[in-house]
């Protein structure tokens, strides 16, 4: 690495320090004054403090399960450590939260880099309205920057949006996108894209599939012909399920990941439109109620602004006074 390119990335990392600061602003806000307002007037970390510290995680849409995993890790450091003064609870939450996410598998993803996997095949499932397509465009942008050949294929077949918006990203980011008219078979758009990345030599092949949350077993039979038909061409494909979601809708977004993960192997999660809501804190219990980690998060609307997830500066960022 030259000295340029040194000073570029270290330039991009301060932009996107910026961008996840700006975009976790709301929740934090939220978060914090809520922390505050639970220890105004305490010295000790006591059995009240812990109610109040256990409602405020709840209401930040971390989740009841996740929540009592918390507090029963800070009541067992009080014990321990027998006198634990106010002044230290932001501190020990962020460890806290820190370590849940690193046991629930969500790692820090420092680049897009995807392994001996030539194509790496992305299939991209969730409901409309969630910021999917939004979602692939800037992965793909992101891929391209990062030195990467991408194709997408337009295999949400059932809108006609759907393609036209994927074809305009496209044409936004210099992308090669496959698409078939509208109601063709999404198997076979998935099929004419991973065979015509392997002849054209792509890195990375993203596959868009139909946002209808219908029931459980069309929504399995459709993403396995998608899956099989793939493999005809490349055995192991797709090597990422990655399930998009909306943290702005909080708890839905839980229940949506149940649906989902019932229907298809997600393997891969990304949370899009954390800077236009207050409950960030989805983020930390999907993790944890699915042990699935989370790659991606969206924190503004540029094509510059997915990010890799990185959980100690998402939890940095989210107690930096």
């Amino acid at each position: 690495m030259g000295l340029f390119d040194f000073f570029k990335k270290k330039e991009n990392t301060v932009i996107e320090q910026q961008d996840l600061d700006k975009g976790l602003e709301k929740t934090k806000d939220n978060f914090l004054s809520k922390i505050t307002k639970a220890v105004a007037g305490k010295s000790t970390v006591d059995e009240e403090v812990l109610d109040d510290l256990e409602e405020v995680l709840v209401t930040s849409d971390v989740g009841v399960t996740t929540t009592l995993k918390i507090i029963k890790r800070i009541e067992e450091r009080v014990a321990r450590d027998k006198y634990l003064g106010t002044n230290e609870l932001n501190g020990i939450l962020k460890e806290e939260i820190q370590q849940l996410l690193a046991e629930n598998n969500s790692n820090d993803f420092q680049n897009f880099e995807y392994g001996n996997h030539k194509p790496y095949v992305i299939m991209v499932v969730g409901v409309n309205g969630v910021g999917k397509t939004t979602t692939i465009g800037k992965l793909a942008y992101k891929l391209k920057q990062a030195g990467s050949q991408v194709v997408i294929g337009a295999a949400d077949t059932f809108r006609a949006a759907a393609v036209s918006q994927i074809q305009l990203w496209g044409e936004r980011i210099g992308v090669r996108v496959v698409a078939q008219a509208m109601g063709s078979d999404p198997a076979s758009v998935a099929y004419d894209t991973v065979k015509s990345a392997v002849s054209n030599g792509d890195d990375v092949v993203i596959i868009d599939t139909a946002g209808r949350l219908h029931n459980k077993v069309g929504l399995m039979n459709e993403l396995t012909k998608i899956k099989n038909v793939m493999q005809k061409v490349i055995p192991n494909a797709p090597h990422e399920i990655l399930l998009v979601l909306d943290a702005s809708t909080g708890q839905n977004a839980i229940e949506q990941c149940k649906q989902f993960t019932q229907a298809t192997d997600v393997n891969a999660l990304a949370l899009t439109k954390l800077d236009g809501t207050a409950k960030g804190g989805v983020v930390i219990g999907i993790s944890d109620q699915f042990k699935i980690p989370v790659k991606y998060i969206g924190v503004g609307e540029e094509k510059e602004q997915l990010q890799l997830f990185d959980r100690k500066a998402f939890v940095e960022s989210l107690f930096k006074q």
